[in-house]
């Protein structure tokens, strides 16, 4: 199996998060890619390389060219700003959103502030951008399309090795700490080379949002996420429940199976399994597989109970679906397994295909 990454991913140097207006240390940080390397390295993996560059209309498919915009000039505005001096703030973070409560129906001005601008474009406070962040979620979007490119070329799966993660991110907007949807960045190359139906499977910890959104009225795409019940306090709070089929022509396009806080492998195989027959009855001819090793047992992001053992059984049921398929990484944040983990659900997927 092809892995792709870019060392540029380590220009992304959030530093933390702001979490109820308190800056903490954060868990999205570049050790991550080094731990996950370094257990493929342990299987001989040899097949790596580097991603190739796009146009930027390319991530265009996915997203609005506004939202593109401004983030490839946030950094620059943040600084010219002052905000680094004044109030001694060195990540863009916005400080007020332009709610529906807000605008009672009125469309939302282009803001001049610096961090009104970052209101406009990004959901919550904990997805800030730092001086490389452009380049570094342009470089992961990037190892997602190669990886679709190679996928398209005749490699039965390629993994894509992508930070910052993506799955959070909408069409207009950052979250989650995800700013370019690279899951949905493949999908989409797949479905237009061919390959439709696509069907992502989102088995990260938290609700794929930002893929549902982009795909919610697409048939072509079919999206699904295993995740913690938003309803017991777990982000993204207001979406991804079972109710949230799709609609106009995606209508019954998505499906999401929300899980109990302290699920453990059994429960969430038996989601697993039943997203993969969902997939197959509707006729899905390509894969993504939006991979976040977060449900695991001691990660410090989710209250799900899944073992090692368990991601390698989920690898190998998805796998079983016999599909030309992407592996894009999204979440996993607990350091002294996240490499393990994915390397099992890996070797699980070869196990089958």
């Amino acid at each position: 199996m092809p892995i792709v990454w870019s060392e540029t991913h380590r220009e992304h140097r959030p530093e933390g998060e702001v979490w109820v207006g308190v800056r903490i240390a954060g868990t999205e940080h570049p050790e991550r890619v080094d731990r996950i390397l370094a257990s493929l390295a342990g299987t001989g993996a040899s097949a790596v390389r580097e991603p190739e560059s796009r146009p930027a209309d390319a991530l265009e498919r996915v997203h609005s060219p506004e939202l593109l915009e401004y983030l490839a000039g946030a950094w620059k505005g943040w600084q010219e700003s002052g905000h680094e001096d004044d109030p001694g703030q060195d990540r863009v973070v916005p400080y007020l959103f332009p709610t529906e409560g807000l605008l009672d129906g009125l469309p939302p001005a282009d803001p001049f502030s610096a961090a009104a601008r970052a209101g406009r474009f990004t959901y919550d406070t904990m997805t800030l951008i730092g001086p490389g962040t452009w380049e570094a979620a342009r470089a992961a979007a990037e190892s997602a399309l190669t990886a679709a490119d190679l996928v398209l070329e005749g490699a039965p799966a390629a993994y894509a090795c992508c930070r910052p993660p993506g799955h959070h991110a909408t069409r207009g907007a950052i979250g989650g700490s995800c700013y370019l949807n690279n899951s949905a960045l493949a999908a989409a190359r797949l479905g237009d080379s061919g390959r439709g139906p696509v069907a992502i499977i989102d088995i990260d910890a938290h609700h794929g949002n930002g893929s549902q959104s982009i795909f919610y009225e697409d048939p072509s795409v079919l999206t699904a996420s295993l995740h913690v019940d938003p309803g017991h306090g777990w982000f993204p709070h207001f979406l991804g429940f079972a109710d949230e089929t799709g609609s106009g022509a995606g209508t019954g396009a998505n499906r999401n199976l929300p899980l109990l806080p302290g699920s453990g492998d059994d429960d969430w195989l038996a989601g697993v399994t039943s997203l993969v027959e969902w997939a197959e009855a509707g006729g899905a001819r390509s894969l993504v597989i939006a991979l976040g090793v977060d449900a695991a047992h001691h990660d410090p992001e989710s209250p799900l109970e899944v073992t090692i053992d368990g991601y390698r059984e989920a690898g190998r049921l998805l796998g079983n679906m016999g599909l030309p398929t992407v592996i894009a990484q999204e979440g996993g944040y607990d350091l002294d397994n996240i490499g393990p983990l994915v390397k099992e659900t890996l070797l699980g997927f070869e196990s089958a295909v």
